[in-house]
């Protein structure tokens, strides 16, 4: 239902008494909402490929050859331990703790520059054995999947910084909150997909 209303020296204005309120902040919560959604179809067409070309290993190496699983696991753990301090950050954000937020902001982008540097040095290692992403099938889907995980990590700490950076010159105003939580979501889903990648590339590739 609409209504009019007028002024003697305004023109009229009509309001949809039908229309529902939105709140502060809902259309950003939900477009990245949807953009995480975009993401997960990226990974899981990664998947897909890695499922189909990660047996072609033209006659070179495969995963028994190449993979350091205590590594990996170090690797792995870096990430989880990341998870947790971002949900200390998110906890005295909760408290309106400035100060103790951005430490634990800090904190993750140590976790994940550390998980970063032994990523890197694994494809360092397996380029100088002759192990790279042209050497066959099951290599280039191989850097292609836990590469393009590596380069949503890297635009992660990135984003940390610059959350870092915003909140020592506005404090926990209501625009840096939602993004706080919305870089929360980010971290945790790239969590989830490396639990994914270290299972179903790594593990299951050792049993191969």
């Amino acid at each position: 239902m609409t209504v009019a209303t007028a002024h003697p020296d305004e023109p009229v204005r009509f309001y949809d008494l039908n229309e529902h309120p939105h709140p502060e902040g809902h259309s950003t919560m939900l477009g990245f909402w949807i953009y995480l959604m975009s993401d997960c179809l990226i990974f899981a067409i990664l998947f897909a490929a890695y499922a189909v070309l990660g047996g072609n290993y033209a006659a070179g190496p495969g995963p028994k050859d190449l993979f350091d699983l205590k590594l990996i696991a170090v690797n792995t753990a870096m990430l989880l331990f990341s998870s947790i301090t971002y949900g200390f950050a998110m906890l005295s954000m909760q408290l309106g703790k400035v100060r103790a937020t951005q430490f634990w902001l800090a904190v993750t982008g140590l976790f994940g520059a550390a998980f970063l540097a032994i990523e890197l040095y694994e494809f360092a290692h397996l380029i100088h054995e002759g192990a790279g992403p042209q050497r066959s099938a099951f290599l280039s889907a191989f850097f292609t999947l836990v590469g393009t995980h590596g380069l949503h990590v890297t635009f992660g700490i990135i984003w940390l910084v610059t959350l870092i950076v915003q909140l020592g010159r506005r404090g926990l105003i209501a625009a840096n909150r939602r993004r706080v939580a919305c870089l929360g979501m980010f971290w945790h889903f790239l969590d989830v997909i490396w639990i994914g990648v270290f299972t179903f590339v790594y593990l299951m590739g050792m049993l191969r």
